[in-house]
């Protein structure tokens, strides 16, 4: 009996402690996750950038009707621009979903689920340099009803 409980106490006193998530952390990547979509839609090329990382990656998988697959992608700087250029100002205000759910945080990097407009968007953010920033979105299209 001593054994185990002298192993129970190494294996305790070995694991490093939990890093708990605050309210904070949980706001900032709620806000990351607007300054995102919510910069798409106004077409708000600075406050889009602000959510990404540098070197964010966003893709979708794209089929045809032949069972072509590709993987479609674009980088940071792309994303920007094309917000800039006008992003998703074109989308119906009634149209304009940006519901953020958070799906897990685990000490600096967390899931997030967008639905948006016509697509859902699954951001994958590091906290980097202090900051929340988005460094993946895998994304797809809703069905057209």
């Amino acid at each position: 009996m001593k054994i185990l409980s002298m192993a129970v106490l190494i294996l305790c006193m070995s694991t490093p402690p939990a890093s708990a998530q605050t309210s904070a952390d949980s706001a900032a990547i709620r806000a990351t996750a607007l300054d995102y979509i919510q910069g798409w839609y106004t077409a708000d090329g600075p406050r889009m950038e602000r959510a990404l990382h540098p070197e964010l990656a966003k893709r979708i998988v794209r089929s045809d009707t032949l069972g072509n697959f590709r993987l479609d992608q674009q980088g940071a700087m792309t994303l920007t621009m094309n917000t800039r250029n006008g992003g998703g100002k074109d989308t119906p205000q009634a149209d304009r979903r940006d519901e953020v759910r958070i799906l897990d945080i685990f000490r600096n990097a967390a899931s997030v689920r967008v639905d948006a407009s016509y697509w859902v968007d699954y951001l994958q953010l590091a906290k980097w340099k202090g900051r929340w920033v988005i460094v993946n979105v895998l994304w797809e299209l809703k069905p057209k009803s």
